[in-house]
C-alpha cells in the first residue's frame, strides 16, 4: 500500500531504515503511548517493530543509532501529501471493513470543531496568530479543527483544519464545507445550531448528502410563520438571508433549500426544552428526533481525542508538522476505534457500549506480540484472542441517570506571578 501511495503523490522510494510505514507506525505509537522520540526510539532498537523495517543493509545488521536525531528529521521529511493518502486510504477500508449501514439506511455521522493550543514558535505564530483581547496577545497560537465522527462506529474522517485567530482566521462553517466533500454518497450529517446556517445546509445539499441541524427559535420564526406546537413537521424552504448573501456572494441568485422542519419538546419537568430541526432526510419525525439525539457523541469523541490521544496540545515545531501530527492522532483514534468495532461485532453489541480507554490498554499491551509474529497465522490468532479480551473485559456498566451536580470549579493558587511579557 505505502509503495503504491508513494507512486501516486511522485514520491521517491527509499528503502533506508525510516521509511514512511515505519515512520508513521512509531508516531502512532508515540501518539497512543505518550512517550517521547527517545522512548519510541528504544523500542525500535530493541526490536519491537523489526516486522515493519525494511530490508536494507543496516536494518539486516541492526545498526539503528540511540540519537533520536535521524528519527526526528525523517518525520519532518515524511511528505505531508503522502501521510493524507494514507489517511484516506484507511478510513476507506474501514468504511468496508467495519460498516454497519444497512442497504437503504443513511450512514449517520456527527459533525463539531474544537480547538487545539500550540507551541509559541515563530513559524507556528505567523501561521496561527495568537488570540488578542484588551489586555494585550495571549503566548500560544490556537488551531481550529473540524471533525466527522460516524454515529454508530465512532470512526473519524479526515480532519481539516485553519488558524483560529489573525488574519487568515477561517470558520468551523468554512472547515466543515471541506469535511462535507469527503462524506460518501449516502451520509446524513447530524449537527448543532453552530452549523445551523444556511452555507451548511447549501454544502450539504451540493455535495448530494443529508443534514439534520438544530436552529435557533429566531431563525425558526422567520422561516415558519405559523404557530410552533409539538406537532410540527411542516415542509419548508430555506432562503439565504441579506447578510448571508453579503458574506457569501457566490451563492446563485435562485439558491435556496428544500426540507422539512420538525419542532418538538424534550425533557422532563422543569429541564423540558424546545428543539427546532430542519433536516432532508425522508425519515419520520420521531426517528429523526432520535437520530439527532446520537449527537452528544461527538463531544465524548473529541473528549477522547483530546485527552486519551493526547491531542489537546501539540508539541510540533513546525505547520508542516503540526497538520502531521493531526492526521496521525486520527490513525491512532481510528486504530483503537477498529478494534473497539471488531470486538463489539463478536459480542452483537454497539461500539458505543465498551471502553475506548480499556480497549486502547489492552490493543497497547497486545501490540508488541503481534508485531513479533512473522507468521500470518499466529498474528491472527492474537488479534483473535485481543478483540476476545476487549469483548469481554471492556463493556461500560448500565448506569442510573443520576441528577448532575452544579458546575464549579476549584480555584488553583499559584506560588509565582503569571508572565505578561516574554524575556528576551
Amino acid at each position: 500500500m505505502f509503495r503504491s501511495l508513494q507512486r501516486q503523490a511522485g514520491k521517491t522510494i527509499r528503502d533506508g531504515i525510516f521509511t514512511a510505514r515505519l515512520i508513521l507506525w512509531m508516531m502512532i505509537v508515540q501518539r497512543l503511548e505518550g512517550g517521547t522520540l527517545g522512548q519510541v526510539l528504544g523500542q525500535l532498537r530493541n526490536g519491537q517493530f523489526d516486522t515493519v523495517l525494511s530490508r536494507c543493509k543496516r536494518a539486516r545488521e541492526h545498526r539503528i543509532g540511540s540519537s533520536t536525531g535521524g528519527y526526528c528529521q525523517a518525520r519532518q521529511k515524511l511528505p505531508r501529501s503522502l501521510v493524507v493518502c494514507v489517511v484516506d486510504d484507511v478510513i476507506e477500508r474501514l468504511r468496508e471493513r467495519l460498516g454497519v449501514s444497512q442497504p437503504g439506511k443513511p450512514r449517520l455521522y456527527v459533525l463539531d470543531g474544537s480547538s487545539i493550543q500550540l507551541e509559541c514558535t515563530p513559524d507556528l505564530v505567523q501561521s496561527y496568530a495568537q488570540p488578542q483581547n484588551r489586555h494585550g496577545a495571549s503566548h500560544f497560537p490556537v488551531l481550529k479543527v473540524v471533525v466527522a465522527h460516524e454515529a454508530e462506529t465512532g470512526i473519524a474522517e479526515r480532519p481539516y483544519s485553519g488558524p483560529m485567530y489573525g488574519a487568515h482566521a477561517v470558520s468551523e462553517q468554512a472547515l466543515a464545507k471541506l469535511v462535507i466533500r469527503n462524506l460518501p454518497a449516502d451520509a446524513v450529517i447530524i449537527a448543532d445550531r453552530n452549523f445551523g446556517v444556511f452555507s451548511t445546509a447549501y454544502d450539504c445539499q451540493q455535495g448530494g448528502i443529508g443534514i439534520i441541524v438544530r436552529l435557533t427559535a429566531a431563525r425558526v420564526k422567520r422561516m415558519h410563520p405559523g404557530p410552533i406546537c409539538n406537532s410540527v413537521d411542516d415542509p419548508v424552504e430555506w432562503r439565504p438571508s441579506a447578510f448571508e448573501r453579503r458574506r457569501h456572494p457566490e451563492f446563485p441568485a435562485e439558491a435556496r433549500v428544500t426540507g422539512r422542519l420538525i419542532c418538538r419538546q424534550v425533557g422532563r419537568g422543569k429541564k423540558k426544552q424546545w428543539i427546532y430541526l430542519f433536516t432532508t432526510a425522508g425519515a419520520p419525525a420521531a426517528r429523526i428526533v432520535e437520530w439527532y439525539g446520537k449527537r452528544w457523541n461527538i463531544e465524548t469523541d473529541l473528549r477522547t481525542l483530546k485527552q486519551t490521544i493526547r491531542l489537546g496540545r501539540l508539541t510540533a515545531q513546525s505547520a508542516d508538522l503540526v497538520e502531521k501530527e493531526l492526521l496521525v492522532a486520527v490513525l491512532a483514534y481510528n486504530f483503537v476505534r477498529a478494534v473497539m468495532c471488531m470486538a463489539a461485532q463478536h459480542r452483537g453489541i454497539s461500539p458505543r457500549r465498551l471502553s475506548f480507554t480499556y480497549s486502547c490498554n489492552y490493543a497497547l499491551a497486545s501490540l508488541g506480540r503481534i508485531l513479533s509474529l512473522s507468521h500470518p497465522a499466529d498474528r491472527q490468532k492474537e488479534i483473535d484472542r485481543l478483540i476476545l479480551t476487549v469483548a469481554e473485559s471492556c463493556r461500560l456498566p448500565n448506569r442510573s441517570k443520576r441528577k448532575s451536580p452544579g458546575r464549579a470549579v476549584w480555584s488553583r493558587g499559584y506560588r509565582f506571578p503569571l508572565k505578561k511579557q516574554p524575556q528576551n
